[in-house]
This record gives C-alpha cells, sequence and structure tokens, in this order.
C-alpha cells in the first residue's frame, strides 16, 4: 500500500493572502502603531517616528538571515546579552615561539561558590605543577 510523504512541512501556511499568520500580525501592529502615530502627532514628527517603527515591523516579517527570523536573532541577541559567560584560557607549554591562544567560551554551569583568593590560590598551585613538569622533562 502507498501513503503519501507530506513534502515542504518547514513551510508555513499562506492565510492572509501573500503573508502568514505571523507575518500579517506583525505587519498589522505596525501598521497600526503607525496610524496611530500620525493621528496624535504634527505630520514632521509623526514620520519621524513612524518610519523606524514601519521598519522593524517590516524586518519583523520579512528579514531572514542564514535561515533564522528577525524575531530569532533578536532573542539570541538578548539572550546573549543577558546570560552569564565564562571564559576559559587554555595555558600551552612554551614551544619557543610565542603562541596567543584565543579565549574558549564554555556555559555556565552552577558551581560551589570560589572566593576570589581561592581562586587565585588554585592558579598559582596549578603553575607551580606546570613549572614542576617541564623541569623534569
Amino acid at each position: 500500500m502507498d501513503y503519501q510523504v507530506p513534502q515542504f512541512i518547514e513551510v508555513e501556511d499562506k492565510i492572509f493572502g501573500p503573508f502568514t499568520l505571523k507575518q500579517f500580525i506583525y505587519l498589522a501592529g505596525g501598521a497600526g502603531i503607525c496610524i496611530a502615530i500620525l493621528l496624535y502627532f504634527p505630520l514632521v514628527i509623526a514620520i519621524i517616528l513612524a518610519t523606524p517603527i514601519a521598519a522593524f515591523a517590516g524586518a519583523l516579517a520579512f528579514f531572514k538571515m542564514n535561515g533564522k527570523t528577525f524575531v530569532e536573532i533578536l532573542e539570541s541577541g538578548f539572550n546573549y546579552y543577558v546570560g552569564k559567560r565564562l571564559y576559559l584560557w587554555k595555558k600551552e607549554k612554551d614551544t619557543g615561539a610565542q603562541q596567543v591562544e584565543a579565549p574558549v567560551v564554555a556555559p555556565v554551569r552552577p558551581r560551589a561558590n570560589l572566593s576570589e583568593n581561592k581562586l587565585h590560590e588554585l592558579a598559582w598551585k596549578l603553575d607551580i605543577k606546570d613549572q614542576g613538569e617541564q623541569s623534569q622533562n
């Protein structure tokens, strides 16, 4: 027995003419805000205020970068700036030529509270251990 397999399941349905539901909501909301601004402010000020709002609504509805919508890009940027980041540097053994290592960004995991003194003491112990291993070689 043959079954039809749905194709293009990632494509959203066009509900309002050429627009999907999300696109229509973004455009309708942006248009509503722009109309309200045009009604309540003088024309010159209204145009100055409405232009960025219209551009933002258009970007929300249509802009895609690397397969991601503008909403996803905004969400990722907000989470990046709000979230905590932990930078780790991996110290390499000196091979004669100077090498500069870029920081490695690792996700922050809950850990036991380390005071600054404990952290410096731990780093100092690791440096001493590395120097001891180098002198044995």
